[in-house]
């Protein structure tokens, strides 16, 4: 990998979306088809996209597939983390989590107060790193993937990022 001091070059990477729902499916999907189309536009792989039902289990079942793959190096599931009834995903991912990023759900919810006000603090929006992949969970509006992705995820998943982002310090690209 160059790396000057002044430059990065681009690392594209294999990012997996999970649309946690129990009325979407592929058509009805707008939230998991908005972040697949953004991490593509960026220049990053889709490694894999699915929709499971609000579940604690399935959730954690195939986040953890995925935290396992060498293949994957980070996840974004979007829905499920509101505060109404089977709303699961955090209780599914965090106890997946070897280091929990507080500051992304900090700076999801600071974000969201410029656009939705007081509702934000509805949100749970989590991220964190498990056998290092980074796992990134958003609330299931697509006007709450856009303002994920373009306004966090998309900038710490680029290495050209300054001063810092995750993406150099994944393991498989401390090996290059």
């Amino acid at each position: 990998m160059k790396d000057s001091p002044n430059e990065r070059e681009f690392v594209a990477l294999n990012i997996a979306v999970l649309t946690v729902s129990d009325s979407r499916n592929e058509q009805t999907d707008k939230s998991g088809k908005l972040l697949a189309e953004r991490l593509g536009k960026a220049g990053h792989h889709l490694a894999h996209k699915l929709i499971v039902p609000d579940d604690v289990y399935r959730i954690r079942a195939v986040v953890a597939g995925w935290i396992a793959d060498d293949g994957v190096d980070a996840v974004i599931t979007t829905g499920g983390t509101g505060v109404t009834g089977r709303d699961g995903t955090p209780e599914a991912v965090r106890p997946l989590l070897d280091k929990v990023i507080d500051g992304f759900g900090e700076m999801f919810r600071k974000i969201s107060w410029e656009q939705i006000g007081t509702s934000t603090i509805q949100s749970r929006a989590l991220a964190g790193v498990a056998n290092g992949t980074y796992v990134f969970c958003v609330p299931g509006s697509s006007g709450a993937c856009a303002t994920a992705w373009d306004d966090l995820i998309s900038a710490q998943l680029d290495q050209r990022t300054r001063p810092c982002n995750l993406t150099e310090l994944m393991p498989r690209l401390l090996e290059t």
